[in-house]
Formats: C-alpha cells, structure tokens, sequence
C-alpha cells in the first residue's frame, strides 16, 4: 500500500459516495487507475464497504449507553448463548468482548433513559449467568466514532 492508495481510503472515509472522477481528482490520478486501485483495495478486503452515516436523533436512538458486563462462567455454552443474545438486539450497535476485566463492552442505543431501563431489565438481565453490570452515560461526546 503506498501513499496513493492511503489518500484513496482517506478521501472514501470522509466521502464513501465520492463518483470515480472525483476520487481521481482528489488524490491526483485519472479515472482509469484510480478505479483499478479502489477494485484492488476493495478485493483485498481492505475496502469492506460503504454505509450511510445515520442521525441518531432522527431514528430515535440518540441516547447512548456504555456498559461494562462481567459473566460469572467463562465456559463455551455460556459465551456462546451470552453473545448470540446480545448481538441479536437492535438497540447494542457495539459488542466487544476484552481480555481481563470486565469480560464484555457494549454499547447501547435507545430513545431516552426509560428505554434503557426497559431494555437493560427486561432483555440484558434476563441473560443466565451475569455476574455484574456496570452502566456509564456520557456527559459530553468529544471524538465521536466515524
């Protein structure tokens, strides 16, 4: 990967819906190789894809949640049935499970601080073996995620 092929990935981070011809432009090439090289970066995977960037509040899903879950088993079963449950929900837009403690980080998106409740009692705690649940609310976003 060299220096071009970085300010192609910048310019289609900033700008996924950028036409051929512009891309070109921005990063000082003509159409033809600036095609071949995004159909390379994205056949080698590291272009995966393009998405719409959605406005939380318009989809009510603009109050955020960062929560913290410890198990009480690491076993394979309870992994498994713990993370096929949690990625199934609408409202977790993150799920990362951590080396050390705690086990989990989810990030979660609803309408208000209601529907959290609701979500975090009647779906999250209702999943055998939680040990521990920690729930962080954000004061101010200053470096949101792209």
């Amino acid at each position: 990967m060299d220096a071009i092929d970085r300010a192609i990935i910048a310019e289609l981070e900033q700008d996924g819906r950028l036409t051929n011809v512009e891309l070109a432009q921005r990063v000082g090439l003509t159409p033809g190789p600036c095609l071949r090289r995004v159909q390379r970066l994205e056949a080698e995977g590291v272009i995966r894809g393009y998405r719409a960037v959605i406005d939380p509040a318009a989809v009510g899903r603009s109050f955020e949640v960062l929560v913290d879950l410890t198990l009480d088993a690491q076993d394979a079963e309870t992994v498994e049935r713990f993370e096929q449950t949690l990625a199934r929900a609408a409202e977790v837009v993150e799920l990362r499970r951590l080396f050390g403690s705690p086990d989990y980080f989810v990030r979660v998106a609803v309408a208000d601080l209601a529907a959290y409740e609701t979500f975090l009692s009647t779906y999250v705690m209702t999943i055998p073996r939680i040990r521990n649940v920690t729930s962080h609310f954000t004061m101010k976003n200053v470096k949101p995620a792209p």
